[in-house]
C-alpha cells in the first residue's frame, strides 16, 4: 500500500488491514528501540486483538479501571508490546510510552503489570492468565444481578496450554459452565526450542471438547472468521476456545514461521523490509489520525453504553471499619483447640459479617474447616453463581490461580485452603498474588512435623520459612483459637498484602493473657508472652512452640524472656521503639524454638544464638513420636538452652 493514498478512501476491510500492519509496525519499532522483547506473537496475535478491542469490548474509553468493563486477560504475557500498542490507538497510552518499553518506571514494563491503564492482570508465567482469567469470569458470575453479561477474555499462546496449571484451571471453567469466558488459543505452533511438534500433540479441540467447552476453529488472521467466532462464541452456554491457526511474525519479510521471530529483535533490514511489505512509511513509531480514528470508530457508542450502565449498577462499598466493629469474639469454648479448628469457627464469624467472602478448599474441607462455611453458604455452580463455597477438587495451583482473578476483579475477598506441604503446589500463584499486592488468604493447615503418620512427604519443614521469604506476603501462625482470630482480623485489614495462615493439626492450649493485650500484640507482629526483668536470655517463638516455649521456661531456673512472633512481617513494619523494647539489644543470649527449620532465624538470634528447630526430614509415626525421634521435645530442648547458657 502507497503511504500517499488517502486513507478514507479506503474500503473498510483495507483500512482494518493498514491498521493490523500499523500495529505490528509500532510491536517492531518499539521492541527495537528497547533491544528486547518479542516482536513475532504480536504479530500473530494482532488480527483478533484489533478485532476484539475495536468491534467487540466493552470499555470506557476515558475510564480504563471502568468497574463494569470486560476484562482482558493477556496470559501469553511476552506479546505485550501488541497490547501497548493497543492502547496507544485507544488513547489510554501516549507514543513515548511505547518508546519506553522496557524501561525503569515506565508504563510499559516487559511484562504486563497492572499499574499500566488497561491491564487487568500482571502475567508472563506461562499459564497463569489462564486461571486468573477464570477467576474473573467467576467473580463476575457471583456479582452480577443483571442479565446483561460482561465478558472475560483470555488471550492464549502454545507455552499457555503446554503448562498444566492452564488445563487445570480450564476443567473448572467448563465444570462451572462460565459461559462469560472466552479463551483465544493462538496457535502458532512456534515456540522458543522450535515447532511445538517437538513436545507437543495434543488436539486442543478435543481436549476443551471433553472438558465442556465450546470450541471452535477458524484462521486466526482471517478478520470475518474472528468476527462470527466472537459472536458464536457470546451467544453460547458453555466457556469458549477460539482456537486460531495463526503464523508467527505474520507479515514479516523473511521471518514468518521462524523460532528466530519468537524472543529477539528484528534486525534493521528486516523491518526496513516488513515495513515496505506492509505499505507502512519508513517512520519510526509511525500511525496517522487517520488510523486512529478508524481503530476509535466505535468509542462514541461505548461512551453512550457506559452512560447506560452507571444508570442501572449502583456501585457497593464495603464499610471494612464498621463491619470489623460489628464482629464478636467466637465461643471457642475451654477444651484445647487446633488453630485449624479455630479457623472453621472464625471464618464462620467473619463470613456473617463480610459478604464479600469467598473461596474453598482443594478437596480438603474437613481437614481444613471449611465444611461448615461450605455448608452454610453452598458451593458456587453453574446453577448456583452465588454460592460462596468454591470448590476446587484436587487442584492447588489453580485454586491459587483463581483465587488471584477473583481478587483483581474486585468486589471479593477469595479464600483458598489446602496443607502446608502442599503451599509448594501454589507457591507461583501465591507469588503473583504479593507482586500485584492482592488482598488473598491461603489457609495452610497441618503446619508441622505434628501431622503425625502421613510422614514426610506431608510434614512441612522448610514451608513456612519459604512462605516468609516471599516479599509483601503476611505470614501468619497464631499460638492458640484467639490469635487465630486476631489474625484473620488483620487479614481483613492489610487490603494490599495477601496473607497465609499456617494452622495446626493438634489441639493446643489457650493463651492465660488478656485479650486485648493479645489482640495488640498480633496487630504489631510479635509481642512479649512471659515478661522478665534484667532477663539472662530472650527465647523467640511462634505457634504452637509457643506452649513448649511456656513450659521449657517455667521448668527452668533462668530469667528466660518469652516472645512469640505470630507474624514477622508486621513486626518489621513497626516502630523503632516498639522493635526495640521486643528485641532488648542489651540481652545478648538469644534462643529461637520452631518446628520447622532454622534457617532465617539469625534475624532474630544473631549469628552466636542458639536456633532450635528441625533442619531435617520427618518419619510415618504419631507425630510425639516423631518429635521424640528428631529431638524435639522438652527434655532435650532444656539440655541444649542449658548448655546454650552456660558457655
Amino acid at each position: 500500500m502507497n503511504e500517499k493514498l488517502n486513507f478514507n478512501s479506503l474500503s473498510n476491510e483495507q483500512k482494518d488491514l493498514h491498521t493490523v500492519n500499523a500495529i505490528k509496525g509500532l510491536v517492531m519499532d518499539g521492541v527495537s528501540k528497547a533491544n528486547s522483547g518479542h516482536p513475532g506473537g504480536p504479530m500473530s496475535l494482532a488480527d483478533f486483538t484489533y478485532i476484539l478491542y475495536s468491534e467487540f469490548l466493552s470499555f470506557d474509553p476515558e475510564n480504563p479501571d471502568w468497574e463494569n468493563r470486560d476484562r482482558v486477560v493477556l496470559s501469553v504475557g511476552h506479546t505485550c508490546m501488541l497490547l501497548y500498542s493497543i492502547f496507544f490507538l485507544c488513547g489510554y497510552l501516549k507514543k513515548e510510552d511505547l518508546r519506553k518499553f522496557r524501561q525503569l518506571g515506565s508504563l510499559t514494563p516487559g511484562h504486563p503489570e497492572i499499574h499500566t491503564p488497561g491491564i487487568d492482570a500482571n502475567t508472563g508465567p506461562l499459564g497463569q492468565g489462564v486461571g486468573m482469567g477464570i477467576g474473573m469470569a467467576l467473580a463476575e458470575k457471583a456479582s452480577t444481578n443483571s442479565d446483561k453479561k460482561r465478558f472475560t477474555y483470555i488471550l492464549a499462546g502454545d507455552g499457555d496450554l503446554q503448562e498444566p496449571i492452564a488445563i487445570g484451571a480450564s476443567t473448572l471453567a467448563g465444570h462451572w459452565k462460565l459461559s462469560n469466558l472466552i479463551m483465544f488459543y493462538d496457535k502458532n505452533d512456534i515456540q522458543i526450542a522450535g515447532k511445538t511438534s517437538r513436545v507437543d500433540s495434543t488436539n486442543y479441540a478435543k481436549l476443551f471438547g471433553a472438558m465442556d467447552w465450546h470450541v471452535q476453529e477458524i484462521d486466526g488472521h482471517d478478520h470475518q472468521e474472528i468476527r462470527e467466532a466472537l459472536n458464536n462464541a457470546q451467544l453460547n452456554e458453555k466457556p469458549s476456545i477460539i482456537i486460531g491457526q495463526t503464523t508467527i511474525a505474520k507479515g514479516s519479510h523473511s521471518l514468518e514461521n521462524n523460532p528466530k521471530a519468537h524472543g529477539a529483535p528484528f534486525s534493521d533490514d528486516e523491518i526496513f523490509k516488513t515495513k515496505d511489505k506492509l505499505g507502512l512509511p519508513q517512520e519510526s513509531f509511525y500511525c496517522s489520525e487517520e488510523i486512529i480514528n478508524h481503530f476509535q470508530r466505535n468509542f462514541k457508542s461505548l461512551k453512550e453504553n457506559v452512560i447506560e450502565t452507571n444508570k442501572s449498577y449502583k456501585t457497593e462499598l464495603l464499610d471494612y471499619h464498621q463491619m470489623l466493629k460489628s464482629l464478636k469474639v467466637p465461643d471457642f469454648g475451654d477444651d484445647l483447640m487446633a488453630t485449624r479448628q479455630a479457623f472453621g469457627i472464625t471464618l464462620d464469624e467473619f463470613a456473617n459479617k463480610f459478604p464479600n467472602i469467598i473461596g474453598g478448599s482443594a478437596d480438603l474441607d474437613g481437614s481444613n474447616c471449611t465444611t461448615n462455611f461450605a455448608n452454610t453458604y453452598d458451593d458456587f455452580s453453574a446453577t448456583n453463581p452465588k454460592g460462596r463455597n468454591i470448590a476446587f477438587g484436587v487442584r492447588e495451583f489453580p485454586m491459587g490461580a483463581i483465587m488471584n482473578g477473583i481478587a483483581l476483579y474486585g468486589k471479593h475477598l477469595p479464600f483458598g485452603g489446602t496443607f502446608l506441604v502442599f503451599s509448594d503446589y501454589v507457591r507461583s500463584a501465591v507469588r503473583l498474588s504479593a507482586i500485584q499486592k492482592l488482598q488473598v488468604l491461603y489457609e495452610f493447615t497441618h503446619d508441622s512435623i505434628f501431622v503425625g503418620e502421613d510422614g514426610p512427604t506431608h510434614q512441612p519443614v522448610e514451608h513456612a520459612m519459604s512462605l516468609r521469604n516471599i516479599p509483601n506476603l503476611l505470614v501468619f501462625r497464631p499460638s492458640d483459637s484467639f490469635e487465630t482470630y486476631c489474625c484473620f482480623k488483620e487479614v481483613i485489614k492489610n487490603t494490599a498484602s495477601p496473607s497465609a495462615m499456617l494452622l495446626t493439626r493438634q489441639k493446643l492450649p489457650k493463651l492465660n493473657l488478656n485479650q486485648d493485650y493479645i489482640e495488640q500484640g498480633v496487630s504489631k507482629g510479635a509481642y512479649i508472652l512471659k515478661k522478665q526483668d534484667n532477663p539472662e536470655a530472650i527465647l523467640f517463638t511462634t505457634g504452637s512452640e509457643a506452649h513448649l516455649a511456656l513450659d521449657i521456661c517455667n521448668s527452668l531456673d533462668k530469667k528466660i524472656q518469652i516472645v512469640t512472633i505470630p507474624c514477622w512481617e508486621l513486626f518489621n513494619k513497626q516502630d523503632k521503639n516498639y522493635i526495640s523494647s521486643i528485641m532488648l539489644k542489651d540481652c545478648k543470649k538469644r534462643i529461637s524454638l520452631e518446628a520447622g527449620i532454622t534457617l532465617g532465624w539469625e534475624k532474630f538470634t544473631g549469628i552466636n544464638g542458639l536456633s532450635i528447630g528441625i533442619n531435617e526430614f520427618g518419619e510415618s509415626a504419631p507425630g510425639n513420636d516423631v518429635a521424640k525421634h528428631l529431638g524435639f521435645v522438652k527434655e532435650k530442648i532444656i539440655s541444649r538452652i542449658e548448655d546454650y547458657l552456660n558457655e
